[in-house]
């Protein structure tokens, strides 16, 4: 094995450790925290926690520090022998983790949060701007916010018809929404990075990703026989599909191109 794989595993590991330790303590405490077990809250010996060790109270890790660590892994070496068009490896690290704290908070707290969108704008506004230049970052901001603040509405009418369906159903109302703001503020970050009029392409491919696995959750629910008459009124986090499409053009150029010739 060369020295330079090394090295990008060495940094993809040191990648998964900050996305899993902010995954865990972000939602929690929204700042910098000793890392606490989710079953019991006792906080975790910083040995134990880096080694992926149950708490004191025998509580084990669940798979996803595992999975994190071994993705991100995987795409540093990826990203060390093909690096991100324009931005190079060490700015695509950076921004892979960014992506990866986004992704697993929105995945099992359904929150984009202030402070990743605070670096996500700043960060995104840098990386724009050395791969597409200052215009077309600022215009694919507008475009992303344009985007989803016209359906973060059309949303909120739907959310309002849900509600009136559970209420004549007998049930009790919730506070679901089918998009937050964090989801206009993150589309928007995500213009930035992608630029114009790239953030379109960035977007449909968040909405067919989302859609393709939400089909496959029907699917699932259908043959396990847990489908409820209500189910097609559920809602689901798109901040990971939208971040996943983000990636896979920042991160896969030939994968974009396979799909959009010339």
């Amino acid at each position: 094995m060369s020295f330079t794989v090394i090295v990008s595993i060495l940094f993809g590991w040191l990648a998964g450790l900050l996305i899993n330790y902010l995954a865990d303590v972000l939602p929690l405490t929204r700042r910098f925290s000793q890392p606490a077990c989710p079953h019991c809250n006792v906080s975790f010996a910083w040995q134990d926690y880096l080694l992926f060790k149950p708490c004191t109270n025998g509580h084990p890790r669940s798979a996803r520090p595992w999975v994190v660590q071994l993705v991100i892994v995987v795409i540093s070496i990826y990203s060390w022998l093909n690096p991100p068009s324009k931005i190079g490896y060490a700015l695509g690290m950076i921004l892979l983790v960014y992506f990866g704290i986004v992704f697993v908070i929105d995945l099992e707290h359904r929150l984009i949060l202030h402070p990743t969108s605070i670096f996500g704008a700043v960060f995104g506004l840098i990386i724009g701007t050395i791969a597409h230049g200052i215009g077309p970052t600022l215009w694919g901001g507008l475009g992303g916010f344009v985007i989803m603040i016209a359906l973060y509405y059309f949303g909120v009418l739907f959310a309002r018809i849900r509600t009136r369906r559970l209420i004549a159903a007998g049930q009790e109302p919730d506070d679901e929404e089918a998009l937050g703001a964090g989801d206009v503020i993150l589309i928007t970050i995500l213009g930035f990075i992608l630029g114009w009029p790239l953030i379109w392409f960035g977007f449909l491919l968040g909405v067919l990703l989302g859609g393709f696995f939400s089909l496959l959750i029907i699917a699932w629910l259908v043959i396990g026989r847990q489908y409820k008459q209500n189910a097609m009124m559920m809602f689901i986090p798109y901040g990971p599909y939208f971040v996943a499409s983000a990636f896979l053009v920042v991160f896969f150029p030939k994968f974009l191109a396979m799909i959009v010739p010339g």
